[in-house]
């Protein structure tokens, strides 16, 4: 279960804010990569019950969390780049693209998060560079499992993808994205053989991969 221990550290230790941020898509074959973004400060509140990383949650339960962890937290944004960016650009470049754009919408006074404390699930820090070092960025693995803000990150973003690549299935019903949201699937992968490839696809992507197994229930998968 998340928490807010590490958050309170920091609050306590005079930072007015603390950031958290975290990103989904970043394996999928369709689609956007998208990272989320929070904000918390000293009057935050107990985490809304049932709060988890977004991967450990069963869809139906991200949809309710979802509203519940934007308003919990003092503001909140999302940022992608698409399928045909990361073609262009590769993944690390679009996953600081897509924060940088995140960080831009963040609806907070600016000057309270410059040179805040940005908690980034991870052991490698795509961000800073992408934000000009406007965040004092903080790497920790395990984050989105372990930190109640970047579990809310987790979720905000996962949910906005998710529906963003059902709404893409209702207009190309080829590729089963209402279930695989992108990501590797026999079906997917038969429907690609069948179809071809289309414009949400990363086509520099599509070449020596194989089918992994579908989805689980709680719909496992990486990022």
């Amino acid at each position: 279960m998340p928490t807010l221990r590490l958050e309170r550290d920091l609050l306590a230790g005079g930072a007015p804010v603390v950031l958290a941020c975290d990103e989904v898509g970043r394996g999928a074959l369709a689609g956007p990569v998208t990272v989320g973004i929070v904000v918390i400060d000293a009057t935050v509140k107990r985490m809304p019950a049932g709060l988890r990383d977004s991967k450990l949650l069963p869809e139906p339960k991200r949809e309710l969390l979802a509203p519940r962890a934007a308003s919990w937290v003092l503001g909140s944004s999302v940022g992608e780049a698409s399928a045909d960016e990361i073609d262009r650009l590769g993944i690390m470049a679009c996953l600081g693209l897509a924060g940088a754009r995140a960080f831009a919408a963040l609806g907070v006074d600016r000057g309270l998060v410059a040179g805040a404390p940005l908690l980034l699930d991870g052991n490698y820090d795509w961000l800073s560079q992408s934000i000009e070092h406007r965040a004092q960025v903080i790497t920790r693995i395990k984050a989105d499992r372990d930190c109640a803000s970047v579990s809310a990150a987790s979720v905000i973003a996962k949910v906005h993808r998710d529906r963003g690549m059902r709404r893409a299935h209702d207009e190309t019903p080829l590729y089963h994205w209402h279930e695989n949201k992108g990501y590797s699937s026999a079906a997917h992968f038969a429907a690609i053989a069948e179809h071809g490839p289309s414009a949400l696809h990363r086509h520099t992507w599509l070449h020596d991969r194989s089918p992994e197994p579908a989805p689980s229930l709680f719909d496992l998968e990486v990022g």
